[in-house]
């Protein structure tokens, strides 16, 4: 009976370090993950989450577990290895809100609405933002986000193994193609907001020169709001499904190539 106990305690010992690995992955990711990393989200509600992921990712990589060093130095390099893998996949999908939070405050600069109920948000930000972000968020939980976060938690290890050397190198290069690639799609997404402020301004400044004594700011200023709300009306709807999926691309593959 002894055997049998002694056999029963090391296979707990092992569960307990692959859950406490996994849960520190989990944790650290759950800090910047889109809508469960939020800070409207109350902390508990976050520890429940990141409990309920590990519960989720742990059985499905129960055998990458690897030795954990004796020595303090070695068991805090397997602890800052597996934080930094959780913060680079929560950095890599967070830039997907940043992306909407960036494409929006171009928008809403372009069209004189950039300090609309701006300071009413956790982060201050224009109201276009504000309503991109929400929207995205939204979409993207209706469409099985919680899904696909525990899919790339445990697609995570194959490109970011546990306990493994993380190249801090590779790692700068990844993330710097990463932060260029989000303003690229921001402003790619802002195109029609800005394309149409330099039309609008240029058609003004042809009035302003053929009837000098018009005010045309006072003309102006008005329907350029009224055009870039009713062009957030007509834009939004194609904007959020292309938003999404690349959402579900980064997803499905957090480290790789995906745009």
């Amino acid at each position: 009976m002894t055997p049998a106990l002694l056999a029963l305690m090391g296979l707990g010992q092992e569960a307990a370090l692959l859950a406490t690995a996994v849960f520190i992955r989990v944790g650290a990711a759950m800090a910047l993950l889109p809508a469960f990393g939020a800070q409207a989200v109350p902390v508990r509600v976050r520890l429940g989450l990141t409990l309920a992921f590990t519960a989720v990712v742990a059985p499905s990589v129960a055998g990458l577990a690897p030795d954990v060093p004796a020595d303090p130095g070695g068991v805090l390099r397997f602890l800052g290895v597996e934080t930094v893998a959780g913060l680079a996949l929560g950095f890599s999908v967070r830039l997907f809100i940043w992306l909407l939070q960036v494409a929006g405050t171009i928008a809403a600069q372009a069209v004189s609405l950039s300090q609309l109920l701006g300071g009413d948000a956790v982060d201050p930000q224009p109201a276009m933002a504000q309503l991109l972000m929400v929207a995205g968020l939204a979409l993207a939980a209706m469409t099985g986000l919680h899904v696909r976060v525990a899919e790339a938690l445990i697609q995570s290890y194959d490109a970011l193994p546990m306990g493994g050397r993380l190249p801090a190198a590779t790692l700068a290069e990844w993330a710097t193609a990463r932060v260029a690639g989000m303003f690229g799609s921001a402003f790619a997404f802002a195109a029609p907001f800005v394309i149409g402020s330099v039309i609008y301004n240029l058609a003004l400044g042809v009035i302003n020169r053929a009837m000098p004594q018009l005010m045309v700011a006072f003309v102006g200023a008005p329907a350029i709001t009224a055009a870039g709300l009713v062009l957030l009306f007509v834009t939004a709807p194609i904007l959020l499904p292309a938003w999404l999926g690349l959402l579900h691309l980064r997803l499905a593959d957090p480290f790789g190539v995906a745009p």
